[in-house]
């Protein structure tokens, strides 16, 4: 039905819209539409609104205006304003599309932009929404928009996704006009296929013991050479620093190993990451039972590598010498929610009550080699045996977890 306000003169609805914008009416006391089609058989053409009154404080004006244009006649207005060729967005504006038209022409532009939809890509475990992103964040359930467990871009770069790996999976998801879900397996997947190419290696000792060498001299600091990818050797070398104390990992040591473990152990020989050969010797321990430190013999004809006496040692840790390794947080991440599809919250609930508790833990006491201690904001490490790292824009000292080497989710 026409608004019985429809056939208004030009002269009227002017000092109408001029009293709007002077704050002479309240909320929703007044609004002004387009006249276009009331018999239209798309809803959106039957004389929609475009202005409305909204006595709020905006970010960058303050309280200077009242009045505020509704998103289908700000959205074309800006975007041929930008010079916007392509304006995309899903799929269910695609009945918009026709206001879109109708205000580039009446306004005139000469350089006439176009909207074009697509289906919404969903990924799983994560919200896309712009209104439960925000929720998030301003609920603080989050450390802000570029949190690096949000699918924000300034969130994506923080955690060290990179631009090449998100063309692929963007590629290989393909476009479509309906909206689908992609498993975050596969971004993820993309993320580690490109980082696997490309980052340099480095050593982090994650949980660290000590290892005391008996024999190997006190005072004596030896370079070890390790390459910075074992594939390219264009890439060149980098030296770590060796002493008689080091650090392994506690998952690479056992008193009492279960079947099949090639680690330090018991009358058993393991190799040092491009260094020795070590056996195991004995253990002190502290009053409560845990251990204070190792104790090995290395083979000193085994350094840089070397087999000895044809012996096969099947398995090789690393290490990093306790003289010289740097402490340093690592911020561990796992997927925001619990529910695969957040979309599917059963009735009763909201998508809060899947925010996974575990999806951010932090690692004191991790030791990193010397050479990360001057590494940039960004740069991106695949920590040997541990999975991808990118050293924090935000927190000097932290290093976040990007994607474990291997996809081992449901295993």
């Amino acid at each position: 039905k026409n608004s019985p306000y429809r056939d208004r003169s030009i002269e009227e609805n002017l000092e109408l819209f001029e009293n709007m914008k002077n704050g002479m009416y309240k909320d929703g006391e007044k609004v002004l539409r387009a006249k276009i089609d009331m018999a239209s058989p798309n809803m959106n053409m039957r004389d929609p609104v475009i202005y409305r009154v909204a006595h709020m404080t905006h970010h960058n004006t303050g309280d200077t205006w009242c009045i505020y244009p509704m998103y289908d006649f700000a959205h074309p207005i800006q975007d041929a304003l930008e010079g916007i060729t392509h304006s995309l967005c899903s799929s269910e504006f695609r009945n918009h599309r026709p206001l879109y038209d109708w205000v580039v022409e009446k306004i005139g532009f000469a350089q006439k932009p176009h909207q074009w939809e697509f289906g919404r890509m969903n990924i799983t475990y994560t919200v896309m929404s712009k209104r439960y992103l925000r929720q998030l964040v301003e609920e603080g359930h989050v450390d802000g928009w570029d949190d690096p467990r949000l699918p924000t871009l300034c969130g994506l770069r923080r955690r060290g996704y990179t631009p090449g790996a998100l063309f692929t999976f963007v590629r290989e998801a393909g476009v479509t006009n309906t909206d689908h879900t992609v498993d975050v397996r596969q971004l993820e997947a993309c993320v580690r296929d490109d980082l696997n190419e490309n980052a340099l290696r480095r050593v982090a000792v994650v949980n660290p013991i000590r290892v005391v060498i008996d024999n190997y001299p006190e005072d004596k600091v030896e370079m070890i050479t390790l390459p910075n990818h074992p594939q390219k050797p264009d890439l060149g070398t980098r030296e770590v620093p060796m002493t008689r104390e080091i650090y392994i990992d506690a998952d690479d040591f056992a008193e009492v190993p279960p079947p099949k473990f090639f680690r330090l152990k018991p009358d058993g020989e393991v190799r040092l990451m491009g260094a020795y050969i070590v056996k195991y010797v004995g253990v002190d321990k502290n009053p409560d039972g845990s251990i204070a430190a190792v104790h090995v013999t290395a083979d000193l004809e085994s350094g840089n590598g070397n087999p000895v006496d044809g012996r096969k040692i099947k398995g090789t840790i690393h290490w990093l010498s306790a003289k010289y390794a740097k402490p340093t947080p690592l911020m561990l991440y796992d997927r925001l929610f619990n529910i695969e599809n957040t979309a599917d919250v059963p009735e009763g609930k909201t998508y809060l009550d899947f925010l996974n508790p575990d999806s951010l833990m932090k690692i004191e006491g991790a030791m990193v080699e010397p050479s990360l201690e001057n590494a940039e904001g960004g740069e991106r490490f695949q920590f040997v045996r541990n999975g991808y790292f990118c050293k924090d824009s935000k927190y000097e000292i932290t290093f976040n977890s990007i994607v474990p080497l291997k996809d081992n989710k449901g295993k």
